[in-house]
């Protein structure tokens, strides 16, 4: 039992790093650009970004999409907790159940946002149908990964000067090394 212990302390600290951040991002950053901080250079900078939908911003096109995306969040993080335990239980390899470990943090970090940001933050968009469940997810650690000029053949776009950037927090740092994880291992034992 131990054992299992020392995974759910480690989502929590995920948890606690997430929310922190995200909290002092709110109580002493600007919104936008005009609030950004350069951290190294002009490549990496903290950016307060507001995220009403999942990954790259993307929504589901209607009303409910939001509640239904939160809905889905809660019941895999479910999911996953069981699922730690059972695994842990067998004794699976260890990096298959710290990858599970990291996306529920990540995962529960975000679902903080979306359950109770619309209301305790205020953060829900004008147009959201209520304030519980559609809060938007606060990120803020940017990196520009591409910027230049477009080539003139691109459509709209073209001989445009644009930049590419990445924003995101620490929980989709989390999720997404996770995955890596759990995704490594499942293509070491494909391959075994």
């Amino acid at each position: 039992m131990r054992s299992i212990f020392k995974y759910f302390l480690v989502v929590l600290l995920i948890i606690a790093a997430d929310q922190g951040s995200k909290l002092w991002v709110y109580t002493h950053m600007e919104l936008g650009p005009e609030g950004q901080i350069n951290v190294w250079r002009n490549f990496f900078k903290l950016t307060y970004v507001l995220n009403y939908g999942m990954a790259f911003g993307v929504q589901f096109g209607f009303a409910y999409g939001k509640l239904v995306l939160t809905l889905f969040r809660i019941v895999a993080s479910i999911w996953i907790a069981v699922y730690i335990v059972q695994a842990a239980l067998k004794n699976a390899p260890a990096t298959w159940i710290w990858g599970w470990v990291l996306a529920l943090g990540g995962a529960i970090g975000n679902s903080i946002d979306s359950i109770f940001y619309g209301v305790y933050l205020d953060n829900a968009p004008y147009k959201a149908p209520m304030k519980w469940f559609h809060g938007q997810v606060i990120d803020m650690i940017h990196f520009d990964v591409w910027s230049g000029v477009m080539p003139k053949w691109l459509p709209i776009w073209g001989g445009e000067e644009v930049c590419f950037p990445a924003i995101f927090n620490i929980a989709d740092v989390a999720v997404c090394i996770g995955f890596c994880l759990v995704f490594t291992r499942l293509s070491n034992s494909i391959h075994h």
